[in-house]
């Protein structure tokens, strides 16, 4: 790790993520043309807060020339939590919307380095919190991290891990390291995009987009 900043907000995130880059950056010495890629975190979370990330990775990685590499949140979760010394498969959740929880199920692997990486065993879900034990009570679910990860655990007869939500930017890297080495040679990865377990609860604009104009990109 050569610099980090982490600064929570409720707002005014787009405004600040341009400067922040600027900063982590300066401190860690790195000019921008410098990186070989950008990774960023495609959720689940925040419909603003994942589009703007994923908005801002793209046209970083558009402008230096570089890859874009999407990370899921969940995964990074379960990777920290291997980090941190969990075993076997681990539900990793984050907070929704009206007491709603994202859960997925991992399961922790070595890579070849011997290090835990969190490989998928099903899909994410959302669903209110009572609701997920029973969406992976025949899951082989060892512990159990994020928020109420103390009750999810107790009805799963699992070990609760601590309850943070928010992913380390060091495993969306790992993450992003792994899938930029697993592509053949000269390949170059999708392009992030953000995450949603289900659609967006907003109303799509009643006026048809404006015509693209000839040559231009969608």
């Amino acid at each position: 790790m050569l610099a980090a900043r982490s600064e929570p907000m409720g707002k005014g995130q787009a405004e600040r993520l341009a400067p922040l880059i600027q900063e982590v950056l300066a401190e860690a010495g790195v000019a921008p043309k410098a990186l070989a890629a950008v990774a960023v975190c495609t959720g689940p979370g925040n419909f603003t807060g994942v589009r703007i990330g994923v908005a801002a990775a793209r046209g970083l990685a558009l402008a230096i020339g570089r890859p874009a590499v999407g990370a899921p949140r969940l995964q990074a979760l379960a990777e920290a939590a291997g980090r941190a010394g969990a075993e076997g498969p681990v539900l990793a959740m984050a907070a929704a919307r009206r007491d709603e929880r994202h859960a997925q199920l991992f399961d922790l692997v070595p890579d070849d380095d011997g290090r835990p990486m969190a490989m998928p065993v099903f899909e994410a879900v959302q669903a209110p919190i009572g609701e997920i034990p029973d969406a992976f009570e025949d899951a082989p679910v060892a512990c159990v991290r994020g928020p109420g990860a103390g009750e999810i655990a107790a009805a799963l007869d699992a070990v609760a891990l601590d309850e943070g939500d928010l992913p380390d930017p060091a495993d969306v890297a790992r993450i992003a390291a792994r899938t930029l080495a697993a592509l053949p040679p000269g390949a170059r990865p999708e392009r992030p995009a953000p995450i949603y377990p289900r659609p967006p609860e907003a109303d799509p604009p009643s006026e048809a987009p404006p015509p693209l104009l000839d040559g231009a990109a969608g």
